[in-house]
């Protein structure tokens, strides 16, 4: 509104441009104003002319408007992308969902080649991507080490989970100090999940009782499936075995421990065509992908009744 009275001097000539009443116009105008702190315009009866102000603040306005038609324009060539490489990589722990977005990215887009990355951990991950090896990363903890642009996408619940016959399932939400006769199989040092189990336990001064430590989520899945302990997991890990009743979640007070999943990449890397369609996707769709996985899994894991 502000550069259609700048170019018109009017304020009824761009009203009936826009399709709005002059008041309206002038009402927007007066609240522009007022944020400014500065008059924009020289008013003498219906003209108007920019004002000192008005005189610089309009460049701005002009630069900004070139910008979201930009903007809009990238979204346009984006929605027509047709072919180019993407390569995407994760963390183990989103092994179990991302692959199910992408093959709905290539549906929309099956011009586009994929190439997945899976890293054993956080940590190994960042050294991919600053080998440049990968566009982009789906990670919980966005690195601090590298200058990168992240992105939160969705929710990413943490759980403990035991077998289903575990003694603590009697008592509803145990206490944090419950869990302390128990042992412990968790992940390695330098994984998001051991990180935020320990930023947990902190937090409740506990000291678990650590017996195992495994850097796959699938052997730590089958060792307390076998009554060797107890451990702290991604919800969106252990869809299989809620459904089946091989494993429950241990619903210890102040738990799911919430994160989230981010899709990050450098800074200095200059997206492609498919990348960027690829991070839009993700911001678009992750959410409500994972929270209609996450609820459907709660809800087959609920007692009957």
């Amino acid at each position: 509104m502000f550069v259609e009275v700048a170019r018109l001097g009017s304020m009824a000539r761009a009203a009936e441009l826009l399709h709005l009443t002059p008041p309206a116009i002038s009402m927007q105008i007066r609240d522009l104003e007022n944020q400014v702190g500065l008059p924009l315009f020289d008013r003498e009866g219906r003209q108007v002319s920019l004002s000192t102000a008005g005189e610089y603040f309009v460049i701005h306005a002009k630069r900004m408007l070139g910008a979201l038609k930009d903007a809009d324009n990238a979204m346009a060539r984006l929605k027509k992308l047709e072919h180019g490489l993407l390569t995407v990589g994760m963390v183990s722990t989103a092994k179990y969902f991302v692959p199910r977005l992408l093959a709905l990215f290539c549906q929309e887009h099956p011009g586009v080649e994929v190439r997945l990355n899976i890293a054993g951990n956080r940590e190994q991950l960042v050294r991919l991507m600053q080998a440049g090896e990968i566009d982009l990363s789906v990670m919980g903890r966005p690195p601090k080490e590298v200058a990168t642009r992240s992105e939160a996408f969705a929710a990413h619940p943490l759980v403990f989970v035991c077998p289903p016959d575990h003694p603590l399932l009697a008592l509803g939400h145990p206490p944090v100090p419950s869990l302390e006769p128990y042992p412990f199989i968790v992940r390695e040092h330098g994984s998001g999940t051991r990180n935020a189990m320990q930023q947990f336990f902190s937090e409740h001064r506990f000291e678990p009782r650590i017996t195992m430590e495994m850097s796959s989520n699938e052997t730590i899945k089958q060792a307390v499936m076998a009554g060797m302990g107890v451990s702290f997991l991604s919800l969106h890990t252990l869809g299989l075995e809620l459904r089946s009743g091989l494993l429950k979640v241990l619903e210890v007070e102040g738990t799911p421990v919430m994160r989230t999943w981010h899709i990050v990449h450098l800074q200095s890397k200059l997206l492609s065509p498919a990348a960027e369609a690829y991070r839009y996707f993700m911001i678009e769709r992750g959410e409500r992908f994972l929270s209609e996985h996450d609820a459907a899994l709660i809800g087959s894991c609920a007692p009957p009744g």
